[in-house]
C-alpha cells in the first residue's frame, strides 16, 4: 500500500481562507477563485509544481490523482474499495484526468482509476501522457462540478472483457 502522506506543490488559485468550512471542491464560476487564479487554472500551470512532488519521489507521472487526507477517509468510510487507489502512487495526470472531466463524479473517478491499477502497463501510461498533453489544450476538461454532474461509463478493452468472460 502506498498510503504516504504528503505535501502537495501548488500554485494558489483560490483566496485565502477559502475553505474555512472545510474541503470544498471547486464549483462552475467558483467565487473563491481569484482573477489570478483563473487565469493559471485555464493554461494549466497550476498543477506545474507538482513536478517537484515527482522529483521528490512523492508522486509519479501516471497514476490516480493525490486526495487529501479528510476526502480519503470519508470515502473509505463507506467505499473500502476506495483504498485499493493508494496500492500506486499518486499521479500529476492519470486514466480519470485522461477519460473522464473535473466534474465527473467521484465515485466514476475512482472506478477509472481503480481500471487503471488493474490494468496498468507502459504503454498505458505512455497512452495517458500523450492524451494529457492533447487534453491540456481543450477548455471543458477544466469545468467545475455542476449541481448534478453527468455519470461515465466505464468499459474495459475489448480483449480484458473477452479475457473476465472466459474465467
Amino acid at each position: 500500500c502506498n498510503s504516504k502522506v504528503f505535501n502537495l506543490i501548488k500554485f494558489r488559485s483560490m483566496i485565502v481562507d477559502a475553505e474555512n468550512d472545510g474541503p470544498q471542491y471547486a464549483v462552475d464560476n467558483d467565487p473563491r477563485v481569484t482573477p489570478i487564479g483563473r487565469f493559471i487554472r485555464a493554461i494549466r500551470i497550476d498543477e506545474l509544481p507538482q513536478l517537484f512532488n515527482i522529483l521528490l519521489g512523492d508522486m509519479s507521472l501516471v497514476g490516480p490523482r493525490p486526495e487529501r487526507i479528510e476526502i480519503v477517509d470519508e470515502y473509505a468510510s463507506t467505499r473500502p474499495e476506495f483504498k485499493y487507489r493508494l496500492k500506486v502512487k499518486a499521479g500529476l495526470t492519470g486514466y480519470a484526468q485522461v477519460y473522464g472531466k473535473y466534474n465527473t463524479s467521484f465515485e466514476d473517478k475512482a472506478r477509472m482509476d481503480i481500471y487503471y491499477i488493474a490494468n496498468y502497463s507502459l504503454l498505458l501510461d505512455i497512452k495517458l501522457i500523450l492524451y494529457t498533453i492533447k487534453i491540456i489544450f481543450s477548455k471543458e476538461s477544466t469545468d467545475g462540478f455542476e449541481e448534478s454532474a453527468s455519470k461515465v461509463k466505464i468499459s474495459a478493452p475489448k480483449e480484458k472483457a473477452a479475457e473476465s468472460r472466459n474465467k
